[in-house]
């Protein structure tokens, strides 16, 4: 088993049944995953949609969305959410200013508007505020 660290933001989407389960807490005790919840929105006897950063060793991980997949909860890469019409971009900045998890930010050397798909947690803020409309969710039906 390999001992290096693996980190993914994902988007999990939970039914009435399954978002008053302790499904967090088993992925620590079960598979020895941390997380660290981004944004929740979990009301009970409703779906709820939580984004969470999961990590631990790349075996694990992948037994860990496992889990969540055979409880009927809909895993998504949030990296993959989000993308950016980099010949709409017109570097306003205006993006980087709702941006909660610092996926966009300024370069100060090129004063260009930098976009770290790694940390984006898809709030869709900047979609949302793109005066140019080039920031834009991407319809990801894949899960795994």
């Amino acid at each position: 088993m390999s001992t290096h660290e693996y980190s993914r933001i994902v988007s999990l989407n939970f039914s009435p049944e399954t978002s008053g389960q302790p499904m967090m807490y088993n992925l620590a005790k079960l598979f020895d995953l941390t997380f660290s919840i981004l944004q929740a929105n979990i009301n009970p006897r409703q779906e709820g949609h939580l984004i969470l950063e999961l990590s631990g060793t790349p075996e694990r991980y992948q037994q860990g969305v496992a889990y969540l997949q055979e409880h009927g909860i809909k895993v998504t890469p949030v990296a993959n959410q989000i993308s950016r019409n980099e010949e709409s971009c017109m570097h306003c900045g205006l993006c980087t200013a709702l941006c909660p998890s610092k996926a966009l930010l300024v370069n100060p050397e090129t004063r260009l508007v930098d976009f770290d798909h790694d940390k984006c947690i898809a709030c869709n803020r900047c979609v949302v505020v793109c005066p140019v409309h080039a920031m834009q969710v991407e319809v990801n039906q894949s899960t795994w």
